[in-house]
Order: C-alpha cells, then structure tokens, then sequence
C-alpha cells in the first residue's frame, strides 16, 4: 500500500512527462584497452571491466526511476584494442548517442571528441591538462584530477602540522603527472619538498627490499611523511615498513587519495557499495564511481530539464545541478573547466582515515574548490564563466 501510494504521487508529479510515449536515452560507453604496465608484483590485477560495471549499475539505477517516468537509458558499449583510436572515431561516427563515457587515455580522449553536439564524460584519465589548456567545452570529467588528489594530501599534512616532506617519483609517465601535481601542490599550500628523488633501483625487491629501500631512505635524513608517486603500486608496495626510519608513506600503498574505496561506509556509501558487488563481484574503484556518478548526471539533467536540448542538459550541469554521491556534499560540475567537485578521501586498505575537504580550509564559494585547479588558477579557455 505504502509503494503504491508513493508510485501515484510520483506519476502525478511527473504527469507532463509520463503522459508521452516512452523515451530512449542512448549512451555509448567508449572504451580503447590500456596497455598493461610490467610491474615487480601481479598482485592488484587491473579488472577487465574497471569502469564499466560503474556504467551498468548506473544505468539500471536510472531504470528504475525511469521505470515510473516513462524513458529508459540505453547503454551501448564498443571496446577497442590498444592505441585503436580510428576504429573508437568510427563507432563515434556511427553512434546515435547523445552522451559518450570515454574510457581512455587523454591523448585519445582528445584524438576522439568531436565539437559537435554530443556530451563527453572524462571517466578514466586523471590528466590536469584535460582540465587546463586541453580542455574541451563539451568534455566533463567526473574522476577527479591529479590535482585533485595532490591537494587533498596537503591539506591533511597541514592540519598534521607535518611540513618537513620528500618525494620519491616513479618512472611510468602517469607518477610524473603525479609528481608534478604534488609539488605544484605542496608550492600551493606553501610547503616544500626537502628530497626529490627519482627511483632507479631495479632489482627483485621481492627479495631485496629490506636492504635495499632501508639504504636508499637512510640517505634522507630525518623528515615527518615519505611521498611515492607509484601510480601503477609497481615498487611502493615494499616501500612501508622498509624504510631506515619509521615514518608514514603517502601514495602508491600507502595513505592514497581517492574518488572511491571500498572503505568509505559513512553518508550512505554501505549501500551503494553493496548494491555495485552484487552486479560486478568485487569493490568499486575509482573508474566505477566516475562512470557511475557520470550516468547519474546524465539522468538527472533529462530529468530536471524535462529532456530538453544539450544545451539546455550542460548549462544546467554546469550551473545548477546537486548530485547525490554519497560522499557527505553534494557534487556540481565546476563552470570553467567541466570538473565535477567532490570529495577526495584519504584512505589506507581498512579504513578512511580523512575526508578532504578538511575542516578550516573554507572558500568563498565553496569549499570544494580548494581541491584542484581552482578558477584565478584554470587556463582553461573553452568554457565561458
């Protein structure tokens, strides 16, 4: 009876919408296989439907909704091999999509959007040019920036009061765009790496990295937090409990900051964690979450524009638009760059340790913004605020 009574409220709340025939929300999921990285360990296997899963349940959430409101999502996926770039621009071409989920790199992320009038959502590439002078009026991105992440470490070494730092960069080209982002960060929040360093050793740390990363350390003297930027968890894995002092380690496997983990509980997450097993068998990771918090935000810009025009959809994505992303705020897309705001939370394997932004850090619009390139810092020229 309490269903019943709720489903009537809803069709007549609705009525203007549901009175039409039912209505057919396409969207592609895009996606050009990664290559695989040689790493010292196998033991975090990257899952072959990292992102996508993220997209199906927020396709079926949608559903369930549009269920009552009279349209469906349609969600078309297309993969392609590595560096496939011209066949990912003819499933484009061929596509009657609206909206498109690019799950690549943001160099094939820029080979493939078009400046017509489809909406791109950036769902896998941390990249802060994408965001700055790469940046694309019609690409949205709802994985958070390196930036993002950098930002949200500093922060907590502030209120830590831990100022004396090193960094310890990896030789992939993603721990550059890190390490990068790190000491942009760290001259952000007026602190300063006292080491910076490049890591070179490359035996078998499975066997040596008791000695081994012990004498690399020793020569860093004293210092309060070790940051690795080990995006890949290649050599990090044996940095902790490895080093000649016993100091915290930031990054790679250690304290990590993240879109989404498995260890976020609170604001709700329990059920959205619970809900995303039962579809795909393992965690939600970060590529989940920012596929599935993009489908809702395809979903809610039909729905509170009455299914209007792009236009219509992304001017209300980048102005007025509150999602609920179980993460304690509601997450908007920032007016000069396309960046979804949201939390960044600071996180080991059991458990979330913060949840940037952290108190005190205000910001005179909001608080968010003080994670990643904020407006007087973008040099983001396609969007207009």
């Amino acid at each position: 009876m309490k269903w019943s009574l709720i489903v009537i409220l809803l069709l007549c709340f609705f009525d203007p919408l549901y009175a039409q025939e039912q209505k057919s929300v396409n969207v592609l999921y895009l996606k050009i296989q990664q290559q695989e990285r040689p790493t010292l360990s196998n033991l975090d296997p990257i899952p072959q439907n990292l992102g996508l899963k993220g997209a199906e349940l927020g396709a079926a959430d949608n559903n369930t909704t549009g269920s009552f409101l009279g349209y469906q999502f349609q969600l078309d996926v297309k993969q392609f091999g590595e560096g496939d770039i011209e066949a990912a621009q003819l499933a484009l071409t061929a596509s009657e999509a609206n909206y498109v989920l690019l799950d690549m790199s943001a160099k094939e992320q820029l080979a493939v959007i078009t400046d017509d009038q489809r909406l791109f959502f950036n769902i896998r590439s941390y990249d802060t040019t994408l965001r700055n002078e790469a940046c694309r009026a019609n690409l949205l991105h709802t994985l958070p920036s390196y930036a993002m992440r950098a930002d949200a470490f500093m922060q907590f070494l502030i209120k830590k009061k831990w100022d004396n730092i090193h960094l310890l960069e990896g030789n992939s080209e993603e721990d550059a765009l890190f390490a990068n982002a790190l000491r942009y960060s760290a001259k952000k929040y007026q602190l300063k790496f006292k080491q910076d360093s490049k890591w070179l050793l490359d035996g078998d740390l499975r066997r040596q990295a008791a000695a081994e990363v012990s004498l690399l350390t020793q020569k860093f003297g004293d210092y309060d937090v070790l940051f690795v930027a080990d995006e890949w968890n290649d050599f990090a894995r044996y940095i902790r409990y490895n080093t000649w002092l016993p100091r915290p380690v930031f990054g790679g496997d250690g304290l990590q900051s993240l879109a989404w983990s498995s260890v976020f509980e609170q604001w709700g997450s329990a059920q959205l964690q619970s809900r995303f097993v039962s579809i795909a068998a393992r965690s939600m990771q970060n590529e989940d979450y920012a596929a599935w918090i993009a489908m809702r935000a395809i979903d809610e810009a039909n729905i509170k524009t009455k299914f209007a025009d792009l236009a219509t959809q992304k001017d209300y994505l980048l102005n007025d638009v509150e999602l609920a992303g179980f993460k304690g705020r509601p997450l908007s897309f920032r007016g000069w760059n396309g960046q979804l705001r949201q939390p960044i939370g600071l996180a080991h394997q059991s458990a979330l340790v913060a949840m940037a932004p952290l108190e005190g850090f205000l910001h005179s619009r909001n608080e968010l913004d003080g994670l990643g390139y904020d407006l007087p810092e973008s040099t983001c020229k396609a969007f207009k605020e």
